[in-house]
């Protein structure tokens, strides 16, 4: 039995404050169907109190006037603050979305820490001011902190995610409210703990477990400069709405669609140990995954053969026991959509090779067998629209340049891969792919470079020199004559 995690107040400003509102968040296991923990719903009165203390924080308190020096060493302790509790972590990721807890170690709390140290090793060689020779004369341009920060995160990957937000923020010397999802909420009580322990000044750091109206709230305040948002496409275009009343800045890593497309001359064993995981990746809530596998018809069924074997080896059950390798959905409603999927993708002549329903035995629990259909047109809904669950679809192609443009014939472009023998070949047909990220023979996230969307996928970029200067304004200064 699951030990209840109870929480009664909020982290506002640094400090642990009774909420303004009555309200609380119930915490429901996707693996037992039980409340495993609660914790306050953040009232807008609450959001007033946190962008205050930020406001305040960053026009007048030490932190963005700290040296970058001091500002690492801060979040160099909260890095390593994750580090020492990443079980931890992981366990109470795992408990309240699904996430198959090997998973959760190396993605959800090591990934969140490798966040941080690359952000750090960004930061650390950002050029924050420089001269140049201008049209008229000598001009000073500066890269100054964007203010006060609503991020907003969503519950597949929150301490990730958290991390992408936070890092750049705070190693710039912007103040940050942090905005986890309800359905998983408990994880983000632990980075409150660490983000005091590592001696944030006051004011710099809110964390405010919500729902959407409260959400809206956030990203629609005056006092807010810029919002950092992950989520659907359809929240997405909400919030840059909403954030336009006041022409307050934002990011946006919204969903994905993304094709791996397996080349003629590919080694199919060490492709399908490749895309397997890629595909059915976080029980297939992952915006990255790699939900379209394209196979040349000239090898589609071998390729159909090989991968409906892996996917029904895959080990499904508990998240929490280290053997699973896909857990549950994270509620009710997202496993009644892949569901629902699946049976659309029937009715729209796709076969089902893999799964389709329901696992034998898990009767309770929010769970769906790993799926892979076969015989899909790229028009049909299961191709085109993200479904964020463990639904694969598999697609034939004729000859290369068809594979490239089923792959960019879709609404999203977030990721991809290609697989080959050819690895600069690869490279060549990775650049004609419109995609933030692309991988050769490979699937990772390198956060020492630019992620992000083309297209529906988002707005922006996060990791690298490139999403530490989405927190930086620019600025310049035209300086006399010889100076």
């Amino acid at each position: 039995m699951t030990e209840l995690v109870e929480h009664g107040q909020l982290f506002i400003g640094g400090e642990w404050t009774d909420p303004l509102g009555a309200d609380t968040i119930r915490v429901v296991s996707p693996h037992t169907e039980q409340v495993i923990g609660s914790v306050p719903h953040a009232s807008e009165a609450d959001v007033d109190r946190a962008v205050a203390a930020a406001r305040k924080a960053f026009d007048q308190g030490p932190w963005p006037r700290l040296s970058l020096e001091e500002r690492i060493a801060v979040v160099s302790r909260i890095k390593d603050a994750i580090a020492v509790r990443h079980e931890e972590i992981a366990r109470s990721i795992s408990s309240q979305n699904g996430s198959p807890y090997s998973w959760s170690v190396l993605a959800q709390a090591l990934g969140a820490m490798m966040v941080y140290d690359s952000a750090i090793k960004v930061a650390a060689a950002y050029p924050y001011e420089e001269r140049r020779q201008g049209a008229l004369g000598s001009i000073l341009v500066r890269r100054e902190p964007v203010g006060v920060v609503a991020a907003v995160i969503p519950w597949n990957v929150p301490q990730f995610v958290a991390a992408a937000k936070l890092a750049p923020a705070l190693l710039t010397g912007s103040t940050v409210i942090l905005k986890p999802s309800p359905e998983a909420p408990l994880d983000s009580f632990i980075l409150a703990d660490i983000a005091r322990e590592a001696g944030l000044p006051e004011g710099v750091l809110s964390i405010l477990p919500a729902d959407r109206e409260v959400s809206e709230y956030l990203v629609g305040h005056p006092g807010v400069d810029k919002v950092a948002f992950t989520g659907s496409v359809a929240a997405g275009k909400r919030v840059m709405e909403v954030a336009a009343r006041n022409l307050t800045r934002v990011t946006l890593e919204l969903g994905g669609k993304s094709a791996a497309v397996i080349l003629p001359d590919a080694d199919l064993e060490s492709t399908i140990a490749g895309i397997v995981p890629a595909a059915w990746m976080n029980n297939g809530q992952a915006c990255v995954a790699q939900t379209r596998i394209l196979a040349p018809r000239s090898r589609y069924a071998e390729v159909a053969e090989a991968l409906a074997a892996a996917a029904g080896a895959l080990v499904v059950g508990d998240p929490l026991d280290p053997a699973t390798q896909l857990g549950p959905l994270v509620a009710k409603r997202q496993q009644q959509r892949s569901l629902d999927y699946i049976r659309i993708g029937q009715e729209e002549g796709a076969k089902v090779l893999a799964g389709g329903g329901r696992p034998a035995g898990l009767e309770r629990g929010w769970y769906v067998e790993p799926t892979l259909f076969g015989d899909v047109d790229n028009s049909m809904r299961i191709a085109r629209e993200e479904i964020f669950g463990p639904v694969v679809c598999l697609i034939p192609y004729g000859d290369e340049a068809e594979a490239s443009r089923i792959a960019n014939d879709s609404d999203f472009g977030l990721s991809g891969s290609v697989w080959t023998a050819d690895v600069e070949h690869g490279i060549d047909f990775a650049r004609g792919v419109r995609t933030g990220t692309f991988n050769v023979n490979t699937f990772s996230l390198d956060m020492l470079g630019p992620f992000g969307g083309y297209k529906s996928s988002g707005v922006g970029r996060e990791f690298g020199p490139e999403g530490l200067s989405e927190y930086l304004e620019h600025k310049m200064i035209h300086l006399p004559a010889g100076a």
